[in-house]
């Protein structure tokens, strides 16, 4: 769905990753990122939300929480991350990115709570009293008062399958309370997910019924006399909807995708952000008239409905300009082994030639690998660590 940007808006990309994968400096089942794109994406990012005075932390699992692509969000102006469990808060805080918001979406366990406590994060969202207790006992012995968001919902919010939980929001005065009570503890705010949304039909970004809890919320805590209350609102976040979070009371905003140019409002539409990812892998062998390549990181983001999977493949970088074809890839249900690529007619694809793709990523949740390029547009492209899905650096091949 993202390759036809990728193509429009940066051809270089795909040309070196083309290049650079026949090369052997790229492996197969890598997820390509343009860290100097991704730089500028961050500042773009961050001029809009300082204009309009909301914190910007940023989301790294899209991208497998690479190094590089940490440290190039940092270079861009955001130079804190929101840490979406423990291992994204582990790998931010070994390349130098501060843990600004802990425990959103997934709740930090209970013997996890010292070590979450030791990154000092600006936030620390709960979900019920006793997660509040545990985050507040660990950061006292840390020494320190830990700031706590309350996740709140209330009838007719919107949450994907898995993600439910948190405070009713007609209890949220009593909940503050608590959270101010607690030794180690106070309450700061509320959050929710999502708070925006694409809508597929309309090809808009809105306020989810979730905004308005938020906003509900907020009164209820001020008429109870709390003061600089944060308001947490992530969802599909680009400069695009900064000034709508802010006009929707929000303080606090989570670029993830917005940070490599792949939200859903992307796909259909020429943002300021520069498309910043693209997925490389090989053809492997042959098969009744389709190419097999192979797979580990096929994923395709369940935010959009079904749409043909298409990919470009060569040996050169001039098949950035070639028709692509369409692939079939196994159902989220099934391990994606292989993508198949149809290979009727002429100038089919070859075993070994290069597969590339312009999928929106999750690198965590793949068995892909991630790789940064820099000095792409200067001609001296520079290939930067190999990654885990984990953010660890790999020596491939070994």
């Amino acid at each position: 769905m993202f390759l036809d940007g990728l193509r429009r808006r940066n051809p270089g990309l795909i040309e070196q990753a083309i290049s650079l994968h026949q090369a052997g400096a790229i492996p197969a089942n890598s997820y390509v990122i343009d860290l100097d794109a991704v730089g500028g994406n961050a500042a773009l990012i961050r001029a809009e939300a300082d204009k309009v005075g909301l914190k910007v932390f940023a989301m790294t699992k899209q991208m497998g929480r690479n190094g590089d692509f940490c440290r190039a969000v940092k270079a861009g102006g955001i130079n804190k991350a929101v840490a979406v469990d423990m291992e994204c808060a582990r790998a931010c805080a070994r390349v130098g990115l501060g843990i600004g918001h802990l425990g959103h979406l997934v709740q930090v366990p209970r013997h996890e709570a010292g070590a979450g406590a030791a990154f000092a994060p600006d936030f620390w969202t709960v979900f019920n009293r006793e997660k509040a207790g545990e985050a507040a006992k660990a950061a006292r012995a840390c020494g320190r008062s830990q700031a706590l968001l309350a996740r709140i919902h209330a009838e007719g919010d919107r949450f994907y399958n898995g993600h439910e939980g948190g405070f009713r929001a007609e209890d949220v005065v009593s909940v503050a309370d608590e959270m101010d009570q607690l030794d180690g503890g106070e309450s700061t705010g509320v959050t929710t997910f999502p708070a925006l949304l694409f809508e597929d039909r309309t090809g808009t970004i809105g306020p989810t019924p979730n905004l308005a809890t938020l906003a509900r919320s907020v009164e209820a805590l001020r008429k109870a006399g709390c003061r600089d209350i944060e308001v947490n609102a992530p969802g599909t976040t680009s400069s695009a909807t900064i000034q709508m979070l802010a006009d929707h009371g929000a303080t606090q905003c989570e670029p993830g995708h917005g940070l490599t140019g792949t939200t859903p409002l992307h796909a259909i539409r020429e943002l300021p952000e520069t498309p910043a990812v693209c997925y490389i892998t090989e053809v492997s062998h042959l098969h009744a008239g389709r190419a097999y390549c192979f797979g580990g990181g096929l994923y395709i983001d369940p935010v959009f409905p079904d749409y043909d999977v298409k990919a470009l493949f060569g040996r050169a970088p001039e098949a950035v300009g070639d028709p692509p074809r369409r692939v079939d890839i196994p159902p989220p249900a099934a391990i994606d082994y292989y993508g198949m690529i149809d290979a009727s007619g002429p100038g089919a694809p070859q075993v070994g030639d290069t597969v590339v793709f312009g999928f929106r990523p999750q690198a965590f949740v793949t068995r892909a690998y991630t790789v940064g390029l820099s000095g792409i547009r200067t001609g001296r492209p520079r290939v930067h660590a190999l990654h885990d899905a984990f953010g660890r650096m790999l020596n491939i091949p070994s």
